[in-house]
């Protein structure tokens, strides 16, 4: 590994550490509010990143360009409308990357802006692409957790609008969503569907 790629990697890690950290939080977040209190027995109603770093999915983020945090257990059973209320859980995580993706937008416009097509200092150049980091992996975190298939929050988010789980296939589907999902990125499936639409997002926002 060359010291090009190291620094890249080193770059790379606050966006990933505050993609994942914040993603689960807010699942955490929302279903505590709806009146759940199994996120917050098991300490998962923090930003703290080691309560929810899953290291197999922090490494295939840092390595392979998508990855995923330590699911966050919930219990529907205190949720007063299960279907509206798993529904919200289910979109938290990605609405929160999408807002992190803005917020930090703003001082990488900023940066842009500031300097032009002016040299800047080698200082200035990687806070300007941690910035990059921290916007480009959030918008891949979205929309690779938005992907429809289990057990990603895409699969969730469906199922309540479309009430998918009156189907006896769709315990089939989620049992083995996983496999699924390998079998879609081992064959670039996904790729085709992050790749283009990352771009597109990252062209509006910088």
């Amino acid at each position: 590994m060359n010291a090009d790629l190291i620094i890249t990697k080193i770059l790379m890690l606050p966006g990933i550490i505050i993609g994942l950290s914040f993603h689960e939080f807010a699942h955490a977040w929302v279903s505590d509010k709806l009146g759940d209190p199994t996120p917050r027995r098991q300490g998962r109603v923090t930003i703290n990143p080691l309560a929810h770093i899953d290291w197999i999915g922090f490494l295939a983020l840092l390595l392979v360009g998508f990855g995923w945090g330590k699911p966050v257990q919930i219990d529907p059973g205190y949720y007063k409308n299960r279907r509206r209320d798993e529904f919200l859980v289910g979109i938290a995580g990605v609405t929160m990357n999408l807002l992190l993706a803005i917020i930090f937008s703003i001082p990488a416009r900023a940066i842009v802006k500031a300097f032009g097509n002016a040299v800047a200092s080698d200082f200035v150049y990687n806070i300007y692409l941690m910035i990059f980091y921290i916007v480009s992996i959030n918008i891949v975190l979205m929309i690779f957790n938005l992907i429809p298939c289990p057990p990603l929050d895409g699969w969730g988010i469906i199922t309540q609008i479309f009430r998918l789980d009156r189907y006896s296939w769709w315990y089939k589907v989620y049992q083995y969503g996983t496999w699924i999902l390998l079998a879609l990125i081992v064959f670039n499936v996904t790729d085709l569907i992050i790749t283009p639409l990352v771009s597109m997002i990252l062209g509006v926002l910088l």
